[in-house]
């Protein structure tokens, strides 16, 4: 069909290796489960730009110069929490890139899915007003998704006369 924008569609053994991957990487990920509620989202918050660039700059000092380093920092938690953020943030960002590719291609499909199906509720309309066996019932079946207030919305149709069956 001239419509059919997402003709890319994965294998079997492709959706497979997805589910297993994610499996895997939800099982990688369990034990950094951790639920914070709305208020501690809005307690702990997160770093803005401004201090990221700070953290930046004490871990830069942190690294160049020991001798300037607070007594008062457990160091080697503070290497650790900030080289799991540069991970975490990564992953995050590769995520989002997938999760923004499956979008794009869902909403294709979403589309595909849907001139499809206004094509086959036009043939239904058509073959209801020839009286062919099965189509009156997927006819009235059909007509149900499109409100009456919006009769735009609606396929143009031979017989528009059948229209005023419920």
């Amino acid at each position: 069909m001239l419509n059919d924008f997402n003709n890319t569609h994965l294998t079997e053994e492709q959706m497979a290796a997805v589910n297993q991957a994610l499996a895997d990487l939800e099982t990688a990920l369990k034990p950094l489960t951790i639920n914070l509620s709305a208020e501690e989202r809005s307690k702990y918050g997160r770093v803005n730009e401004q201090n990221k660039l700070f953290v930046n700059k004490v871990y830069d000092y942190a690294k160049s110069r020991e001798d300037l380093r607070s007594p008062d920092v457990d160091w080697a938690e503070f290497f650790k929490d900030y080289e799991d953020r540069n991970f975490y943030e990564t992953v995050m960002s590769r995520l989002d890139d997938l999760q923004l590719k499956l979008k794009n291609h869902k909403i294709l499909g979403d589309y595909d899915n849907y001139q499809d199906a206004l094509a086959d509720y036009a043939f239904a309309t058509y073959k209801a007003g020839t009286k062919s066996v099965g189509f009156e019932e997927k006819y009235r079946e059909l007509k149900q998704f499109f409100a009456k207030s919006n009769k735009k919305q609606a396929p143009n149709t031979e017989n528009q006369a059948s229209e005023g069956e419920n």
